[in-house]
């Protein structure tokens, strides 16, 4: 059977699919080979807007100087979430197939959560001031019910493993990105990270 190659008409009616619940185009998704390098640009493109959500609050604000905010959140921080967001593909494959024994090829398991991951797309919405972190936090509990229909998807995981799988490997994903909040912080506000994780939460 010919492959059917992935341009930006399919990536759009795919994803539209999912936002409309659509689920089982995830199937369609984890078999198309192409599709892998659409995922990760959908993965880049999601963090790239909540990259420029937390620059536009940061034009806003005379705490934070917008430049630095530009590099170290629009630019460096989209960047680093995507090599970031492999982590939370490997742990989630890792609990899969180690802990529960599942069948499950990790490139399939790429490109479904990939897509998965649009949602985070939403967070250039947290240059709504005072709505920054609500905003921010929605999107990404979208995106973990996407990642955990996606993972439901292509594998044979229960459901309870399916969750299991995609929770831990958000944690790691939080954890790492958190991390990078703090890393050359501008005015103790946030580092080289995107969107709400831009915002560090220092206690």
């Amino acid at each position: 059977m010919r492959t059917q190659s992935t341009n930006v008409s399919g990536v759009g009616s795919w994803l539209g699919r999912i936002f409309r619940l659509d689920f089982t185009v995830f199937n369609e998704i984890r078999a198309n080979p192409s599709a892998t390098s659409a995922a990760i640009a959908v993965v880049f493109s999601a963090s790239l807007l909540a990259g420029l959500g937390s620059w536009l609050w940061a034009l806003q604000t005379v705490v934070v100087d917008n430049g630095q905010a530009f590099i170290r959140s629009f630019l460096l921080g989209s960047l680093i979430q995507t090599i970031v967001w492999f982590t939370w593909v490997y742990v989630a494959y890792l609990v899969l197939t180690w802990g529960y024994g599942a069948r499950q090829d990790f490139r399939e398991l790429t490109r479904a959560m990939g897509f998965a991951f649009a949602p985070v797309g939403l967070s250039v919405l947290v240059c709504v001031g005072a709505l920054a972190v609500p905003i921010g936090l929605i999107s990404f509990v979208i995106t973990i019910l996407f990642t955990n229909a996606a993972i439901q998807q292509v594998s044979d995981a229960d459901a309870d493993e399916a969750i299991v799988a995609n929770v831990l490997g958000f944690a790691v994903f939080a954890i790492v990105m958190g991390g990078f909040a703090n890393i050359y912080e501008i005015n103790s506000i946030g580092g080289l990270a995107p969107g709400v994780f831009f915002f560090s939460l220092d206690l």
